[in-house]
């Protein structure tokens, strides 16, 4: 709820005291847009005014570069970077490093050693990959052997070049015939598996902090796991979910219970945070509600600044 009389109290902040702020870069978000032409991406964020926009390889999707983009597709990519003046640093790619099958693991491995190659040749500087979508009580050691190992193969080619990787935040889903999505425990939303991987992992992989993922796997838990992998957090996705029967569905920030205010505050991440709105139908209302949302918690708050 919004605080009457707090605002103009923010509003006559002396100029020293702004200064102070903890500032908070906001870019946007891929999935949204996975079924409009890449063009309108672009077109989309210079209307709000986004200077960071992220993007996606492969995943049979429209809106993504296709499964191993050839020099003409990333030429006209990058043209697209020039002609709107909007930075594309952030790549998701699809992938699963937790499979059972041995060999269904090395071929998912070597596709996304290739996609991160596409990646860097587009320009982006960090690739959001996902640890896998089996059950965290289903990864038994050998299959947990075979993910850590993935991630330092995948780490030792981004450094050289020049990228950096993000884990996100994302459990497993299964949907209803109304498409409400039912969240289940990955080891990318497990406490315990999260402080293993904070442990094992190679110290240049950082996540990528969902905290609306971690809300509908563990709604109780309100910190969302940020104690646990706050000092490794080098990419971070906005949004929330709310409930539709027995599931969830997707929604922006401020639609539904999931407060940012205490999670912006307390994360040591101070890179760009992107609007992550998933609903198709009606994308920039998605996002302009997030972007009022973010204004509501500026204007509360006498720590926190936005801006695009």
């Amino acid at each position: 709820m919004e605080k009457q009389g707090f605002v103009r109290f923010n509003y006559d902040l002396s100029f020293a005291t702004m200064q102070e702020r903890k500032v908070i870069e906001i870019g946007c978000g891929e999935w949204g847009f996975r079924n409009l032409p890449m063009r309108e991406h672009f077109e989309i964020a210079r209307d709000f005014d986004f200077k960071w926009l992220e993007f996606g390889i492969g995943g049979d999707q429209t809106g993504r570069l296709s499964e191993f983009p050839e020099s003409d597709e990333i030429a006209e990519f990058k043209a697209l970077n020039e002609e709107f003046g909007i930075a594309t640093p952030f790549c998701c790619i699809e992938n699963d490093f937790t499979l059972a099958d041995e060999n269904d693991h090395l071929e998912v491995l070597e596709k996304s050693k290739k996609q991160i190659q596409a990646a860097a040749d587009c320009g982006a500087k960090q690739v959001r990959l996902f640890a896998g979508f089996t059950p965290v009580e289903k990864v038994n050691s050998e299959i947990w052997d075979r993910m850590i190992k993935a991630f330092w193969d995948a780490d030792q080619l981004c450094e050289g070049l020049e990228l950096t990787i993000a884990i996100e935040t994302h459990g497993g889903i299964t949907f209803d015939e109304d498409e409400s999505a039912h969240h289940f425990n990955s080891v990318s939303t497990d406490p315990e598996s999260l402080t293993r991987l904070m442990e094992q992992l190679p110290p240049r992989v950082g996540f990528n902090y969902d905290p609306g993922n971690i809300k509908a796997v563990r709604p109780e838990d309100k910190n969302c796991c940020l104690e646990f992998i706050n000092d490794r957090i080098n990419y971070c996705h906005l949004k929330d979910w709310t409930r539709k029967g027995e599931g969830w569905v997707a929604v922006a920030i401020g639609d539904d219970d999931l407060d940012y205010g205490p999670l912006f505050e307390n994360m040591k991440y101070d890179g760009v945070c992107l609007i992550e709105y998933e609903p198709l139908h009606d994308s920039r209302d998605g996002i302009r509600r997030s972007l009022d949302y973010l204004q509501r918690i500026e204007e509360e708050s006498q720590v926190l600044k936005f801006q695009r």
